[in-house]
């Protein structure tokens, strides 16, 4: 699982690898003829995909040169997407097949269609007819993986039980007037991958909501700050990141005894804290719990909860980004709550999260009965290419 910065836990998650998993047969070997010659497979480029509206369907044209000086007898294209793109309709000759999320991959749908067609050297190929993809409703940053090789896709031991289309057949047709695709290394030359970012037209609603926790002084309460994605886009984020960061202050007067686990310290009473993965689903995100030592009342005390971290063009609402911490006072106290405003923050800085941001708070002050003593509360803060 993701941490938050600067704790994030080594992962193996490249763009390649965040967009689906390669489909590689086991032990397989390139075709080599008698002669020692190979075919080797060479996708073309494939520009990115940008500004397709949720609900509507796109192709993803595709071609490939056998760059290798043999024939091949098959060829298998596979096409792999993240959860915010589907299949359409498939060819009889396709099979799909669904690959829940493991480890830090998000979860995929593969599409794999064999051709059962000589494919020969220096020569480019494309589907006679080009594979069409759907954007969901909660598309918004998503991949696609192409793969052509000339072995057998192993399907892996956790995809589910394969479907095989139910559309016309489609063959592989020669592209004359197209240019081959230049030669490469032969680390892998039975086949070749590429991965293509397919941006929706589409936004994301991230928030963080109140949180109150009460006690009395001398006190150990719980306090749980949340981060949601509203969506309706689901948000995956490139690499090694979090999908978003979250500052959490807490009020003057209290300790945090434990903290939660994607949380770190970056100065006196402040945690930033990161996601578990590098995307969120719509309508999901983290719950942060803490344990608080309630030390002593203090007049005027504010906690907030804010947004930080990565930049966010797909979240056009700003008014759920910061979000009060309250700390009700029992045994003859009171609460107040203070309200968090962006300002300047070294803090976040010095700890790289690339935006700057404070969290100052106004609290209300409530005179205890019988002693006179001013009591207050506090308040904010939420996280995850």
């Amino acid at each position: 699982m993701l941490q938050s910065s600067p704790r994030l836990r080594p992962r193996l998650q490249t763009a390649s690898a965040v967009g689906a998993v390669a489909l590689i047969a086991l032990g397989a070997a390139p075709a080599v003829a008698d002669d020692g010659s190979s075919a080797v497979m060479t996708l073309g480029k494939i520009a990115p995909i940008e500004g397709v509206k949720p609900g509507s369907t796109f192709d993803a044209p595709v071609t490939f040169t056998n760059t290798g000086t043999a024939a091949a007898n098959k060829v298998w294209l596979s096409y792999a997407v993240t959860r915010g793109l589907s299949h359409t309709e498939l060819p009889s000759n396709c099979i799909r097949y669904e690959i829940p999320s493991f480890d830090e991959a998000p979860s995929k749908s593969e599409a794999v269609c064999k051709f059962d067609q000589t494919v020969k050297p220096a020569t480019v190929y494309a589907t006679e007819k080009a594979l069409t993809l759907k954007a969901l409703d909660h598309a918004l940053y998503d991949r696609l993986r192409v793969t052509v090789e000339t072995s057998e896709p192993s399907l892996g031991d956790n995809a589910s039980e394969p479907v095989r289309g139910t559309g016309p057949a489609v063959k592989l047709v020669e592209q004359p007037g197209a240019t081959p695709a230049g030669p490469r290394d032969n680390q892998h030359p039975d086949w070749d991958a590429a991965d293509i970012k397919v941006t929706a037209d589409n936004t994301a609603d991230f928030a963080v909501a109140s949180a109150r926790a009460n006690g009395a002084v001398g006190d150990t309460v719980a306090l749980s700050v949340k981060f949601t994605d509203a969506g309706p886009g689901w948000v995956l984020r490139d690499g090694n990141v979090s999908v978003t960061k979250v500052r959490i202050k807490m009020p003057a007067g209290t300790t945090v005894t434990k903290a939660h686990g994607y949380c770190d310290k970056v100065a006196t009473g402040t945690y930033e804290c990161g996601t578990s993965q590098s995307w969120v689903d719509e309508g999901k995100g983290e719950t942060y719990t803490f344990s608080l030592r309630i030390d002593k009342a203090v007049p005027g005390a504010k906690g907030s909860v804010a947004l930080a971290g990565e930049s966010r063009p797909f979240d056009k609402n700003t008014t759920n980004d910061t979000a009060p911490i309250t700390l009700d006072l029992t045994g003859g106290g009171g609460s107040t709550s203070g309200s968090a405003t962006p300002t300047a923050d070294g803090d976040l800085a010095s700890t790289g999260s690339g935006a700057t941001l404070a969290i100052v708070g106004a609290a209300a002050a409530a005179i205890a009965a019988g002693t006179g003593a001013v009591l207050v509360a506090r308040r904010r803060r939420a996280t995850r290419r």
